[in-house]
């Protein structure tokens, strides 16, 4: 393990992940289903010339658990298109502080899906979590269901659906990840997320401008880089050691968010992100000490 290279690897995933979703809501014109296609099919690309170098592009895709690609493909895919759908509605900052519901949703559905059992300290943090949530959303709350609350209130709704769907796909890689390879993972979803979007063209494709076919290129090339960086990132770290620096993704989209579209978040907002932060910093420290706890029970267990 080398947890510097690790850290290093997950901020460049953050940075451009971040620049990724700036470049997706400045081609607002363009719907969501077909910026998924733009980015699914301008990473495939960078994603197979990763596979090749590092000599997995034959050997590496191979699998025997098609339905479990396809059940983690479909939700990363519903969490993209919802993800993107929802930056047409919402200051970049409000998207990135409710995408940090997802660690909260994840321990709601171990715990239903899985059987996990839910703790004390789980359970606090899940529970001031759900609290930042909802003093994000609530200046929407109050703004009723007419007009631009309305349309704020959509957007809401589509961030907190593509983090519920997020939540899904980290539960489903993590019942693959021990037997299948991180390559096959990767491709498979980048293939299936580029057809499944081809199913929404019946709703309303634009044929882009100069301008706009660049910004969803350039989304799709660094999102590639993206999850080769996130990939690669979890070799050299455990997830509980990288996952505390993802959260710096909210300083690149106040800085997005503000430089290159104006938005000013709100005192509440920052407040309310500050809360999910911490129940999700808490989350993931737990997790870390459950697991060190679980490694020395299995050494205990071991014959000597």
């Amino acid at each position: 393990m080398k947890p510097a290279r690790g850290i290093m690897l997950i901020l460049l995933a953050v940075t451009v992940f971040s620049v990724m979703s700036g470049l997706v809501k400045a081609a607002d014109r363009v719907p969501a289903g077909q910026a998924v296609f733009f980015r699914s099919a301008c990473a495939m690309p960078v994603i197979v010339i990763w596979l090749w170098l590092r000599g997995e592009l034959a050997h590496g895709l191979r699998t025997q658990n098609y339905r479990g690609h396809i059940y983690r493909s479909v939700a990363g895919t519903l969490a993209m298109g919802l993800g993107f759908a929802g930056l047409k509605f919402l200051p970049l900052p409000e998207v990135t502080a409710l995408r940090f519901v997802t660690p909260i949703l994840i321990v709601i559905f171990a715990a239903a899906l899985l059987g996990e059992r839910i703790r004390l300290v789980r359970i606090v943090a899940v529970a001031v979590g759900l609290i930042g949530v909802l003093i994000i959303l609530w200046p929407r709350l109050g703004d009723g269901l007419a007009g631009a609350g309305q349309r704020e209130m959509i957007g809401a709704a589509l961030v907190l659906g593509s983090a519920a769907f997020a939540a899904f796909s980290q539960i489903f890689i993590k019942r693959m990840a021990s037997v299948e390879r991180t390559a096959a993972i990767v491709f498979y979803f980048s293939l299936t997320s580029m057809t499944l979007s081809l199913l929404s063209v019946p709703f309303g494709w634009v044929w882009p401008t100069n301008a706009e076919s660049a910004l969803l290129v350039g989304a799709g090339l660094v999102g590639g880089l993206g999850q080769i960086f996130l990939t690669s990132s979890y070799r050299f770290a455990d997830a509980s050691v990288l996952a505390p620096f993802t959260y710096v993704s909210m300083i690149w989209a106040l800085l997005i968010g503000y430089f290159a579209f104006g938005e000013v978040p709100t005192m509440m907002m920052l407040a309310g992100a500050a809360l999910v932060i911490l129940s999700g910093v808490v989350i993931v420290l737990r997790e870390r000490q459950l697991g060190r706890g679980r490694a020395a029970m299995h050494n205990l267990a071991q014959p000597k």
